[in-house]
């Protein structure tokens, strides 16, 4: 029997819009090595491990009359070069020219009549690299059912595991009739899911109203010769193109920041951006009178007993921040937001950052792809910025014998939203992805450097915060007074 889609799968859809694309995206940097990595050998290593992830050989199918949620069936055509796809830079080629296409390519909305995903290799970097870009659905990665692909095709040695391809062969897709009767027997024995699917039909109708009043409004205005709203730095209308900036700092100098000024990584993280975002309004000449404090989404781990460790898409909640983009003093900033997590911190059901990054079976992209879907469950509670923030493993990953070096995510704007920044810690290193409207902010690289000059801030803070040794009394050395940290 056709699994159907959920309300909260169908809202990511009802949702799409050109200039909205729902996907999550990440890209890795790798370096081959003496692995012999190349694109068929990429080809062979999803063919071997995309049965761990049925639902990348599925597509949605409409029930006739809109009677009961679409259902995922496996797609009859399914190919898997139309998927895995080959470009190249001319070698060689730079990081700023890999974010170019990046973002041309996250930029595109998925194929909705096929499977909806797509790996792209990315030949010709310099040093030899080649990174991969995934691109996945929101409404394909919950984290229950299914998680990202990226994940399946990583193993923790430079020897893959040999899993074998399976004797996939697509089952027949149900027809219009069995759809039809499918629907009408749900309704009459699940009086619940008949319930969720009205609730779904009601909320796609007032979305649908909602635009509709929107573009009559905009016009009404045009004509009348009215001036539109003032639109903030980082909210408003915008375009169907992107610009994708990362940035990458070493953990250990979140690790000092922590030590000296106490909190947790995740609090320096949420930080460093406060102070990059407070950076790039001050090097735009934006005023901060009116703009002291930035309310973020961050999404956070939580435990719950009655749920198992697999079902990861459940244990991810929102947790509302406000970012103090007024404040001067970086310290001051570190606390304010450390506060903020204090309450989440405080129930009990608050997960570490060091055990997240240990559980089994899950990498960063699923994750993010996790993060992101809670984000846009809480959209309408008047957030500017949403924050995804992953502790990955702190030791190699390897792909097909290929080690992985870096992982940046690619978050997905959301509606009225001009920026989204997604954080990913891995082997030593913290990578910052930030997703921005070619259009509304073509000065998305100057928020990066500004990143970069915020934890560079937080470092001075923490160096001068150490005790001085009096005059004429040596320095312990650095091995006497080294006190052991968690990882992040």
């Amino acid at each position: 029997m056709s699994e159907r889609l959920r309300p909260r799968d169908l809202v990511f859809l009802d949702e799409e819009t050109p200039s909205t694309p729902m996907h999550n995206a990440t890209v890795e940097i790798f370096e081959p090595g003496g692995s012999g990595f190349d694109y068929d050998r990429l080809v062979t290593l999803i063919g071997d491990r995309i049965s761990f992830v049925p639902r990348y050989r599925q597509v949605v199918q409409q029930v006739p009359g809109r009677l009961a949620n679409p259902v995922w069936v496996d797609d009859p055509d399914f190919d898997i070069g139309y998927h895995v796809r080959r470009s190249a830079l001319p070698r060689p080629g730079t990081r700023e020219q890999l974010r170019d296409l990046v973002a041309r390519i996250v930029s595109r909305p998925l194929d909705r009549a096929r499977p909806l995903w797509e790996i792209y290799m990315i030949e010709g970097l310099e040093n030899g690299q080649f990174a991969l870009l995934y691109k996945s659905h929101q409404a394909l990665v919950d984290g229950v059912s299914t998680v990202d692909i990226g994940q399946v095709l990583l193993d923790v040695g430079p020897t893959p595991k040999e899993l074998g391809a399976d004797e996939w062969r697509p089952r027949r897709p149900p027809s219009a009739a069995g759809l039809v009767r499918g629907a009408v027997v749900e309704s009459l024995t699940r009086p619940r899911t008949a319930a969720e699917t009205l609730r779904a039909r009601t909320a796609d109708a007032v979305r649908t109203a909602d635009h509709a009043a929107e573009r009559v409004g905009r016009a009404g205005s045009a004509v009348l010769g009215r001036l539109p709203e003032r639109e903030g730095p980082i909210t408003g209308r915008h375009s169907q193109q992107r610009r994708v900036v990362s940035v990458f700092t070493e953990l250990s100098d979140y690790r000092l920041v922590r030590a000296a000024h106490g909190g947790t990584i995740n609090d320096v993280v949420l930080a460093t951006v406060t102070g990059g975002i407070r950076g790039w309004l001050m090097a735009r000449h934006e005023s901060l009178g009116g703009l002291r404090r930035i309310r973020a989404v961050a999404p956070v781990s939580v435990i719950d007993a009655e749920l198992e460790a697999t079902s990861l898409g459940t244990q991810i909640a929102p947790h509302l921040v406000e970012l103090p983009v007024g404040e001067p003093s970086p310290v001051v900033r570190l606390h304010q937001v450390s506060y903020s997590f204090k309450v989440h911190k405080d129930t009990g059901r608050g997960v570490a950052a060091n055990r997240l990054a240990g559980i089994a079976g899950f990498a960063p992209t699923t994750f993010h792809a996790i993060g992101s879907r809670v984000a846009a469950a809480e959209a309408g509670r008047g957030f500017q910025l949403a924050v995804t923030n992953v502790p990955g493993p702190q030791s190699p990953l390897y792909a097909a014998g290929a080690r992985m070096a870096q992982s940046y995510p690619v978050p997905p704007l959301l509606e009225g939203h001009l920026l989204a920044i997604g954080v990913t810690s891995y082997d030593g290193g913290v990578a910052y992805g930030i997703t921005a409207d070619r259009d509304a902010v073509p000065d998305a690289d100057v928020l990066g450097q500004c990143i970069s000059e915020a934890l560079a801030e937080l470092v001075d803070t923490a160096t001068d915060a150490r005790p001085k040794v009096p005059r004429g009394r040596k320095r312990p050395s650095k091995s006497s007074t080294k006190k052991p940290v968690q990882n992040p």
